[in-house]
């Protein structure tokens, strides 16, 4: 009769390459197709798209859907939707506009009444979704015709601008250089560097924990091969961002953003709980978690994000305008929904949700240069999706 030694140090298990891949298809899958669609593009527009200039624009572009991308990808998590995001970054705008042109609010208290305004809206769509069981697509679709109107209603039809100079600098400046680079902005590349060692040692202390607690461990030479692309990419795109104006502001807000979000949906209780909510509502329930609070605080920071994005939106445009945040609903849920967030929740990685993002923002961004107009944007773009959908069911029936 075997004995168990409570004394024993677990043994780490690796399985075959082949069958890690296996296992982990949709993670490699997502990441293989942004490189495959960037180095397509990268071809067809004749090497425009990673040029320097390009690729600032790229972030500068994406970057508000990317914040709002973390917040959706939570509430998606949950097994919510948000229709209103959209609606409520330009009416955060608006707001934003009015105070600082209009009253001359300083940017720092204007901003911060913005992002309270955003959880608050963020509560009042929740509180009906948590506490009163109406299904989140008939609210946020509520709120999105609300705060639409309401934006309209506050810039009274008229586009109002432009922001104070040091508010724009959120979405228009970019990190000093105190080395005072000609060709090369050094402190840039070198944060760069800095964040590329980062993450490798974060992911081979990952691993050495994974191993330590007996836990599945993919191939050392995977590891290796994949990790080292990483560096090498990281690296390289921080050296062509340094040979043109360094990083921009709003990507190290993005980065500290990813970062906060991804610790907390992997390493915090409550992002343990938001999975449960979304993969079983009533175990989740019997397990003692209050489903209804943890609803209502996830529209909280959607709110919020929303709130931000639209300060970035607002301070890269330089005006609020009526028109501000139409569409951005439908390349934020698509993000999450392309990077592997399932859409009957449970399901969903922050990584996954921000190479969404730039998987849409590549596809923008490569479609505009080749000149397909925008008709034909919108279809590829809904076949995309459609297409990352039906995978998502695949995987689940298989």
């Amino acid at each position: 009769m075997a004995t168990h030694n409570p004394g024993a140090t677990p043994t780490a298990t690796t399985i075959g390459g082949a069958a890690f891949l296996k296992n982990h298809l949709r993670e490699y899958g997502l990441l293989m197709s942004l490189i495959a669609i960037m180095v397509f593009f990268q071809v067809m527009t004749e090497g425009t798209l990673f040029q320097p200039l390009n690729l600032t624009n790229l972030i500068l572009q994406n970057s508000y859907i990317i914040v709002m991308a973390l917040g959706m990808l939570l509430v998606i998590v949950a097994g919510h939707i948000d229709l209103s995001v959209g609606s409520v970054c330009g009416f955060i705008g608006a707001v934003a506009a009015v105070l600082m042109v209009e009253y001359h609010w300083h940017f720092v208290p204007a901003s911060m009444v913005c992002l309270v305004l955003g959880g608050v809206i963020g509560a009042a769509q929740g509180y009906w979704v948590a506490f009163y069981k109406i299904p989140s697509f008939i609210v946020t679709l509520a709120g999105m015709l609300v705060f639409k109107g309401l934006a309209l209603a506050v810039l009274q039809g008229a586009s109002v601008g432009p922001f104070p100079p040091e508010f724009q600098l959120l979405s228009t400046g970019f990190i000093p250089d105190p080395f005072a680079g000609e060709n090369l902005r050094v402190a840039s590349f070198m944060i760069g560097l800095l964040m590329a060692l980062a993450m490798l040692v974060a992911k081979v202390r990952g691993r050495a924990a994974r191993a330590k607690h007996g836990m599945e461990n993919e191939p050392m030479a995977l590891f290796a091969i994949t990790n080292l692309v990483f560096v090498g990419l990281i690296a390289a795109f921080s050296y062509m961002l340094s040979s043109y104006r360094g990083l921009p502001n709003v990507l190290v807000v993005m980065l500290l953003l990813m970062l906060v979000y991804d610790f907390v949906a992997s390493r915090t209780t409550i992002g343990r709980r938001i999975y449960a909510l979304g993969g079983n509502e009533k175990a989740a329930r019997l397990s003692g978690i209050r489903t209804e609070r943890l609803t209502f605080y996830t529209f909280i920071n959607m709110g919020v994000l929303a709130a931000l994005a639209g300060l970035i939106f607002a301070a890269r445009l330089n005006t609020a305008t009526p028109k501000a945040g139409l569409g951005f609903e439908l390349d934020v849920i698509a993000a999450c929904f392309i990077g592997g967030a399932s859409a009957s929740g449970g399901v969903g990685k922050v990584l996954g949700a921000v190479i969404g993002a730039f998987i849409m923002g590549v596809m923008n961004n490569g479609m505009s240069i080749m000149g397909i107009g925008i008709d034909y944007q919108q279809v590829i773009k809904g076949l995309v999706l459609l297409a990352a959908v039906c995978l998502d069911v695949y995987n689940k029936n298989k």
